[in-house]
């Protein structure tokens, strides 16, 4: 895709269809691609209670279900997220339980429940090192797990602190730095000053510091780590910048300041943002639209700026719940109810 080409199109190339309810969210395995001799896997969740594996053949490039996983959660999957490693797929479910998935080649199993949230479950991401991994809740907590020797996991920490249902939470890509995002409008950043495992809040990013004034629904991060995106209910994307190399030094913590505000691009909840390796950002919304938004590289008196790159209307006949761009190429999946 040639940015500098002034009609870009997104096209879809194909429709993955089984699940029965919808769909809430898509995970590229980051270890799969055709580069790599290993073909792209793509696991989406689902209100059907299943999660679906789907795998792209390196002949004809279309995408089939390889497997379905199914039995393990009673209610709506809400989140996947594949380990660094892509051996492990863990899933997030309102039936108040994680479970942790192993990838056997030809299978997957089930190795592991993660129970001790008080109800539905919303959101699981892995740290970057794939030793930890953290999950959210209606309950108003994060919870941090500890992986363990012989498909063990530990509970960590308990983190409370937002006063709602937390809809999401990211590690930063390179850095055991924790973010969770909520109802209740923030979104907060856990970090430990040192070895012993023990995340303190350390930065509230809210309406009072430039952030956003409804619910907060996702979180992403550039490939460079040092932007981030958030998206909300208040029909706004947020870019928000660190000091990086201070961060990666081990100095001390360096705050998130608010950079610049898209906003009157979307005029329903925007549910889904995620970065690109080059730099675009994709937004998925309850308008059925997805967008695509680009650095302009000029910087203005208040902060950089990003302009609108396309729009894809009637991207799905729903809310469009997920966006994720591939690890390897410029096609971002949205998947809707």
């Amino acid at each position: 895709m040639d940015l500098m080409e002034k009609n870009l199109e997104l096209v879809e190339i194909q429709k993955l269809e089984g699940h029965t309810d919808r769909v809430w969210s898509v995970a590229w395995n980051p270890v799969s691609s055709h580069a790599d001799g290993v073909s792209p896997i793509l696991a989406s969740c689902s209100g059907d209670n299943t999660v679906r594996i789907w795998e792209q053949s390196s002949l004809s490039r279309s995408w089939t279900c390889k497997t379905v996983l199914e039995e393990t959660h009673t209610r709506t999957v809400r989140s996947c997220a594949w380990s660094p490693s892509g051996q492990l797929l863990a899933t997030a479910s309102f039936d108040g339980t994680t479970g942790i998935w192993k990838n056997y080649g030809s299978e997957f199993e089930c190795i592991s429940t993660l129970e001790g949230h008080e109800n539905e479950v919303k959101s699981v991401s892995w740290n970057a090192s794939g030793s930890c991994l953290a999950t959210c809740s209606r309950d108003k907590s994060v919870w941090i797990w500890e992986v363990l020797e012989g498909n063990e996991y530990d509970c960590a920490a308990v983190l409370t602190g937002h006063t709602q249902d937390v809809k999401m939470v990211q590690w930063h890509p390179t850095m055991d730095v924790l973010f969770s995002c909520s109802y209740d409008n923030t979104i907060k950043v856990w970090w430990s000053e040192d070895d012993d495992g023990e995340y303190q809040c350390v930065q509230t990013l809210g309406e009072s510091n430039n952030g956003h004034s409804s619910t907060v629904w996702s979180i992403s991060f550039n490939a460079a780590g040092d932007k981030m995106v958030t998206c909300s209910d208040d029909l706004t994307l947020k870019i928000w910048g660190t000091d990086i190399a201070k961060m990666q030094s081990g100095e001390e913590y360096a705050p998130w300041i608010h950079l610049c505000t898209l906003s009157g691009y979307h005029d329903r909840t925007i549910y889904s943002a995620h970065w690109s390796r080059d730099d675009i950002i994709a937004s998925g919304a309850g308008d059925n639209a997805i967008r695509l938004f680009v650095d302009s590289k000029h910087d203005s008196v208040d902060g950089p700026s990003y302009n609108l790159l396309l729009k894809k209307n009637k991207a799905h006949e729903n809310d469009v719940n997920s966006v994720q761009w591939s690890p390897g190429v410029r096609e971002p999946v949205a998947c809707v109810g």
